[in-house]
């Protein structure tokens, strides 16, 4: 008696975004978290800073768009730690807000970026029924990290659907 031999199906490649001339590339690494500023970044105004970048005297970060915000709060919010009812608790965690305040101020976000990534999680937010602004809802004493990972996930799928 014959053994039949199990047929198997080639795998299909991995498909991977193209770029504009059509050849593979690969998706890119999220953003990383930042240090925490540095004494010139908290006492010297934004104003001040962006005429240092302008003689080259300080180097900012290049700001993300929307969507590379939104995955670089959730990479600070992983790396502080994340709260509630604080911008930033003594301990250092940060709620949503606090690690956005954190990001703009060191450059890494410009304020219109910020606030269409805020436009994006109000959008999500309203998608399921919630109202609220999104730092009231960080705030809701049933709150999870999980869910507040879920909804800045989501919010940066969004952004990037859109083109930001």
């Amino acid at each position: 008696m014959a053994t039949q031999e199990h047929a198997t199906r080639p795998k299909a490649p991995l498909r991977r975004p193209l770029n504009p001339a059509g050849s593979l590339t690969a998706a890119p690494a999220p953003p990383a978290a930042p240090e925490w500023p540095t004494w010139g970044q908290r006492i010297l105004p934004t104003p001040l800073r962006g005429l240092l970048v302008d003689l080259g005297m300080w180097q900012d970060p290049q700001p993300l768009p929307p969507s590379g915000h939104l995955t670089q709060t959730i990479a600070v919010l992983d790396r502080y730690g994340w709260c509630r009812s604080l911008d930033y608790s003594p301990t250092g965690r940060m709620c949503i807000r606090g690690a956005q305040n954190l990001l703009e101020k060191t450059g890494h976000v410009t304020p219109h970026a910020r606030a269409r990534a805020v436009d994006h999680m109000q959008t999500v937010l309203a998608r399921h029924g919630a109202t609220m602004p999104f730092h009231a809802w960080n705030d809701l004493p049933h709150q999870q990290f999980s869910n507040v990972h879920t909804l800045l996930t989501r919010a940066a799928y969004t952004a990037r659907a859109n083109g930001e």
